[in-house]
């Protein structure tokens, strides 16, 4: 079988957005028309993104005004998964100090966890996310936070975030820089662990040889599948370059110029 004929017969997209299929408020070429083949050909899509500084709402309102139609169960963020994990593994009893935008806060309140802004407000856990809204105050208290051993947990390991006129840094860039002042390094949740993958699987009912995650970073989207064991594109209209697949560890199932070479495929 060719790797085309390997890609039709895909019936889950798991589609990274920010790099993937759009930057910032440029939807690329190809992206909404590939959605629409993948739903005509019987297929499903979910998008996955460890961008924790929005809900899912702001994506869906985003892809809205984007031209794309979209509904919250079209998505699953690090966020979805963080809260998972927490409820498993942390629980609503634990106070969390949050280095994070007011989404971010606001999905683990609803969720039903305690927050604090107070660093001497006995607590317990760190959590690190995306923060579009980041001061130095924060970091100061995270500082003094990881000093005093509480837990320490990330929503994803993104170095950077891309914009129209490059990148800012992301969750990963700050967590580095946390590192050479405290020596803590968090326990990352998101890409590339495989947890987002396998409970998009479970949601859809698609087994691992139906599946496909399609991104634009090595590190967290296609490590992501590969931990899953499930079958990876990068598409190189984002953070990696194809001067980068040759010297990386991991490596994806294919390599595309964008999501329009995709869909080309998929018409073919």
């Amino acid at each position: 079988m060719t790797g085309n004929e390997e890609l039709k017969k895909k019936r889950l997209f798991l589609l990274d957005m920010d790099g993937t299929l759009y930057v910032d408020e440029h939807l690329f070429d190809g992206a909404a028309e590939l959605l629409r083949r993948i739903r005509q050909g019987g297929a499903h899509y979910l998008f996955l993104t460890n961008n924790s500084s929005r809900g899912a709402e702001a994506y869906v309102e985003k892809m809205r005004r984007l031209g794309v139609a979209a509904v919250r169960e079209d998505f699953l963020t690090s966020v979805d998964a963080l809260i998972a994990y927490l409820h498993v593994r942390q629980g609503e009893s634990k106070r969390y100090y949050v280095c994070g935008t007011e989404s971010f806060k606001r999905q683990l309140r609803q969720a039903g966890f305690c927050l604090t802004d107070d660093r001497d407000d006995a607590v317990d856990t760190l959590l690190m996310g995306f923060d579009t809204e980041l001061t130095f105050q924060k970091l100061e208290d995270a500082c003094i936070l990881l000093g005093r051993g509480v837990d320490y947990i990330a929503t994803n390991p993104d170095w950077v975030c891309p914009t129209w006129y490059g990148c800012v840094p992301d969750c990963g860039s700050v967590c580095e820089m946390l590192y050479r002042a405290t020596k803590r390094r968090p326990y990352v949740i998101g890409k590339p662990r495989p947890d987002m993958v396998r409970l998009a699987m479970q949601t859809v009912g698609a087994t691992a040889e139906e599946t496909v995650v399609v991104g634009d970073r090595i590190y967290t989207d296609v490590a992501c599948g590969v931990n899953a064991g499930v079958d990876t594109v990068l598409v190189l209209s984002g953070e990696t370059k194809a001067e980068d697949v040759a010297c990386s560890a991991v490596q994806p199932k294919f390599v595309l110029r964008d999501v329009k070479e995709l869909l080309g495929i998929l018409n073919r």
